[in-house]
């Protein structure tokens, strides 16, 4: 069993720190929440004062943080793993930022003498704390075969994708069937509830016939009952968005359902539901309902 360690232990982090010890993994965490690194300490796992004495105790550190910019600090900063990580270490970076940012961790990574894995997880953070979803990896292919029985820990399947920010790309690709997938569920349960229709009887029905997909399954359920516990919060969806448009951008490729979806998104982001899970869409469908 490895020491592994965990820098973010938010809704995602907090299920990959959870997963690790359910595997027997020793897990050394950090978070600027005291109150999440509490949690872990709970489950066992070991609390650590900064995210570079996480690199110090832990053979290799998953990096599971909010936005772009913490990623760069955490990771590139004056007091970040690279400047701070003893040699041989590798950094597992499997947050949701822009494939550009992961191939200069990558090259940054690799300039100092340390491995490198480009490894977001595609699923919710309820997913992964029952160990569904999957992660797509990108990076040097030995290195994924060193540290793939610890991400198959964490989820069981574990994919090699190709380089440094390839599996990136393809965890943007998966994101934005994520934001399609979810508001369509809340179009098509908005259209079911107004026609007087029994919600729970339609999911079941949905859930097996051919309109049924896994967004369905997961957020069906939060919006028939129009209650929206965060397993991936809407104002932070909203950057995985943006990410997936400037994506599109640089390959060429047309989105034009992302774009009516992102408004809706945007339309329930600015009517204060930002905390909530993304399938408050539905909210913004509501609105335009009444229009």
């Amino acid at each position: 069993m490895a020491t592994v360690g965990v820098v973010g232990l938010g809704l995602l982090g907090g299920a990959v720190a959870a997963r690790l010890r359910a595997g027997g993994h020793v897990v050394v965490g950090y978070d600027v929440v005291a109150e999440k690194v509490q949690a872990l300490v709970e489950l066992g796992g070991r609390a650590a004062p900064t995210a570079d004495a996480v690199a110090k105790a832990a053979e290799a550190v998953c990096v599971v943080l909010p936005s772009l910019a913490s990623v760069d600090e955490v990771v590139l900063g004056p007091r970040g793993l690279v400047a701070l990580s003893p040699p041989g270490r590798t950094i597992i970076q499997m947050s949701t930022i822009s494939p550009a940012l992961t191939e200069r961790l990558a090259r940054e990574v690799a300039a100092k003498g340390l491995a490198f894995l480009d490894a977001p997880i595609s699923g919710t953070s309820a997913m992964v704390a029952h160990g569904e979803g999957i992660v797509f990896v990108g990076g040097e292919r030995r290195v994924f075969d060193r540290w793939r029985p610890v991400l198959e820990t964490i989820l069981p399947r574990a994919v090699f994708i190709g380089q440094a920010g390839q599996a990136m790309v393809l965890k943007l690709v998966a994101n934005l069937l994520v934001a399609l997938h979810s508001a369509a569920a809340g179009e098509a349960l908005l259209m079911a509830r107004r026609a007087g229709l029994d919600l729970e009887l339609v999911l079941d029905v949905l859930s097996r016939s051919a309109a049924t997909s896994r967004m369905l399954e997961v957020r069906g359920p939060l919006i028939a009952r129009g209650e929206f516990p965060p397993q991936m919060k809407l104002d932070l969806f909203m950057k995985d968005l943006h990410l997936i448009q400037e994506a599109a951008r640089e390959v060429g490729a047309p989105l034009p359902l992302t774009d009516v979806a992102e408004r809706l998104y945007a339309a329930a982001l600015a009517a204060g539901h930002g905390g909530a899970d993304l399938s408050v869409v539905v909210k913004a469908l509501e609105g335009l309902g009444r229009i």
